[in-house]
């Protein structure tokens, strides 16, 4: 009896597994390699900004850039968290967690650490934890990671914010070690990060209180205390995650716009207006367009311009058309009729712009490094994401993932060293070149012009011949 209800245990969890797993691959096969989800509540995107006070200010750079953008709406308050190392964590994180839970955003920008460069002591030994010292490093991790599985919990979708360059080099050196913390957890919880530091250094990587704003005009972008903004400086930091932001709405849309699995009942259900919109289509009348331009060229005297031709399934039809243009010229009116020529386009040419790519397959493109130099040079590297990697080595990695050159490159910003041969191997001196195939270096006997004599010189060589196959030249005298 034991063994029975033993076994059926077992099959039951294996049953369980199969069954989550197939949910999570129906889940990536819907949503494919978007950031954010491309279903948002009332097809808007809620943003919630989370941090200290230079998270305040990102807030208010950030409601000016997104007044125009009708897909996003910027809460008015902001979450108040003034670090991560601050006694009453725990207690601000819980209150965190709580609020967002009743109204869940869909995307979370986060900035803080600005207060976080003080020591910490140990809950179980009580010493005390210096700034910058392994035994730190961990701690704050482990505190950063609190806060980024709480965020995952509300499935928002997070934007953090790294700590920008700063006046004072011991300072200065801090932030860049807490941002090389937040950087792996990010990574690791996948989650996006937002490089401030490198947007506001100087043409000599240093700390610059004047730069350049969104117009190109030099302004003040630093506070007179070194650390903190201007306006100015807040607008263009809003710029910063404005960019990454709106190229992530933009694969979302991509992603709702490809055809979904199933039943036309289900897609129906998944997007009404879509559904709404094809079966207008399907009236056998001209549309709006084709009628407009029907009628305007009926006015001018113009023969209508041909109908749309029908295509087979799965092509996108020809729709030519035409548009007339009045003008002045010379005091009289003219008309200029210009031919609008839409061909049609195969079935294989749609089925290739529309595909979906997925995560796991060796086809995936990896993204693109950029780095500018001094001297008006662009450097650019592509860099392919671990899992393609994998894929296409066909094992498994045996490093962790905050080891595999993608992430080092990518998030890091380290410069891995050059393979021998590549262009990117600059090593001065070259190398010796290999000796199979090279040419043979003949010494001439010299010749004594006092005596006559010659003696064999072994130090200067005097001229190169082909290889010992071919019979060296004789030797004026």
């Amino acid at each position: 009896m034991r063994r029975t209800l033993a076994a059926l245990l077992t099959s039951l969890l294996v049953l369980c597994g199969a069954m989550s797993q197939v949910l999570v691959h129906a889940e990536d096969e819907q949503f494919g390699s978007s950031f954010l989800t491309p279903f948002p509540a009332n097809d808007v995107y809620s943003i919630a900004v989370i941090g200290d006070d230079m998270a305040g200010g990102l807030q208010a750079g950030l409601a000016e850039t997104f007044a125009d953008n009708r897909r996003v709406t910027l809460r008015q308050k902001q979450y108040v968290l003034n670090g991560i190392n601050r006694p009453d964590f725990a207690d601000k994180l819980q209150a965190l967690e709580e609020g967002l839970k009743a109204e869940p955003p869909q995307i979370a920008i986060v900035m803080l650490g600005a207060w976080d460069r003080v020591a910490l002591r140990d809950q179980q030994s009580g010493k005390r934890i210096q700034v910058g010292s392994t035994e730190w490093r961990a701690a704050y991790g482990a505190r950063a990671d609190r806060l980024m599985k709480a965020l995952k919990r509300v499935n928002a979708s997070v934007y953090w914010v790294g700590l920008p360059n700063v006046r004072s080099p011991d300072y200065n050196d801090d932030v860049q070690m807490i941002n090389d913390v937040v950087r792996d957890k990010l990574f690791l919880n996948g989650m996006k990060y937002i490089d401030a530091y490198a947007g506001f250094l100087d043409e000599n990587g240093g700390f610059d209180a004047f730069g350049p704003d969104m117009t190109g005009k030099i302004v003040r972008l630093r506070d007179g205390d070194g650390v903190y903004f201007t306006m100015s400086g807040y607008r263009k930091l809003a710029h910063f995650v404005d960019r990454d932001l709106r190229r992530d709405l933009t694969q979302a849309r991509t992603e709702r716009d490809i055809p979904l699995a199933g039943t036309e009942a289900d897609q129906s259900k998944v997007n009404p207006d879509k559904a709404k919109l094809a079966e207008t289509n399907d009236v056998a009348l001209p549309r709006n367009g084709e009628a407009a331009t029907a009628v305007a060229q009926s006015a001018n005297g113009q023969a209508p311009a041909s109908p749309a031709v029908d295509a087979p399934a799965g092509e996108q039809k020809s729709d030519p058309g035409k548009i007339t243009l009045k003008m002045q010229t010379g005091g009289r009116e003219e008309t200029l009729t210009l031919d609008i020529v839409r061909p049609a386009i195969p079935a294989s040419v749609v089925q290739l712009v529309t595909r979906r790519e997925s995560a796991d397959k060796p086809s995936q493109m990896g993204e693109t490094l950029v780095q500018p130099l001094p001297g008006g040079l662009l450097v650019m590297n592509s860099v392919t994401p671990p899992s393609v990697s994998a894929s296409n080595s066909g094992g498994q990695q045996n490093v962790s993932a905050a080891q595999t050159p993608y992430f080092r490159v990518l998030f890091r910003g380290e410069r891995l060293p050059p393979r021998s041969g590549r262009a990117d191997d600059l090593i001065w001196p070259r190398p010796p070149e290999p000796a199979t195939g090279a040419p043979e270096i003949i010494v001439a006997p010299a010749r004594d012009l006092t005596t006559g004599s010659t003696a064999t010189q072994t130090d200067v060589p005097v001229s190169l011949s082909e290889p010992k196959s071919k019979p060296a030249k004789k030797t004026a005298r």
